[in-house]
Formats: structure tokens, sequence, C-alpha cells
């Protein structure tokens, strides 16, 4: 989980990680590493490219996560209890009321090679708050090393 705030181009980023608390100690310093950007080659990952317009880094809190993901259905749950509700559904088409399918494919993307595009609703109580309704969504599966993305 990776609450981030930034304006594009301004920088001023804002970031609060928060890691499962069943993570042993050497895998919260890795996941730690891993979501500032520390563990990988510069500008190979979306890690390292958040981080490089974040002037402010909370405190990483460690809590239980519930996480149900379905990419090929375009549904997802995320829930920290008391500080991040997220929901993630399919695109209803408005004429037809049909769900609609779209993708994003990055064959060279350092994010991910295929998105799954779909709508999302989020609220944040962390460090950061923030809530939105009905926003941008995106299902990916990524493989990722130091390097980026693993093809």
């Amino acid at each position: 989980m990776y609450p981030f705030t930034f304006l594009p181009g301004k920088g001023n980023g804002k970031q609060q990680a928060i890691i499962d608390e069943r993570a042993d100690a050497s895998q919260r310093e890795a996941l730690r590493k891993i979501l500032h950007g520390e563990s990988t080659a510069p500008g190979t990952t979306h890690f390292f490219v958040y981080n490089s317009t974040v002037s402010q880094v909370l405190d990483t809190l460690y809590k239980p996560i519930e996480l149900a993901i379905d990419i090929e259905a375009r549904k997802a749950n995320l829930n920290v209890h008391g500080l991040v509700e997220s929901k993630g559904s399919p695109i209803i088409d408005p004429h037809s009321g049909n769900e609609h399918r779209a993708q994003i494919c990055l064959p060279h993307g350092f994010e991910y090679t295929v998105a799954e595009m779909g709508s999302a609703t989020s609220r944040t109580q962390a460090g950061i708050t923030m809530e939105m309704s009905n926003s941008y969504g995106q299902f990916n599966i990524l493989h990722m090393n130091h390097d980026g993305v693993i093809r």
C-alpha cells in the first residue's frame, strides 16, 4: 500500500508506505527499500521515479492489510482498517449498462506491460488524507527487479 500525492511537474510530493504487519524484519526492510526507490537502478522503476518527486516521507506504518484482486474481472478490494479503503470495479458503458473493457499496452514501459482499465473509489485517512470517487483505476501484473520490469 502506497498513498502518494504530488502535483505533476511541481514536485513536493508526500508519501507514506503501509506494509502488512505480518512481514518480518528483513521483509520490512526489503519492502521499505523497494517502496522508496533505494534498491533500483536510477529511473528503471516507478518507485524510483515517484520518489524523485517527493520532498516529504512520512513514517512507514505496519498494519494488517486485507487485499483481494481479480485482474481479469477488473475488481479489487483493499482495506487497512481505519486508514485506507479502496475498491476497483469495471468501467460501465453508459449507453448499454454493460461492462466496458479497455487496456493500455506499454511494451517497453517501466510500470507494466499491459494494464486493464477500471474505475476506482478510494479514501485514505493515514498521514495523507484524500478521497476519490469513480476515478481512474488500473489492474496489472508486474514482475520486476532492481533493473525494472521483467518481460
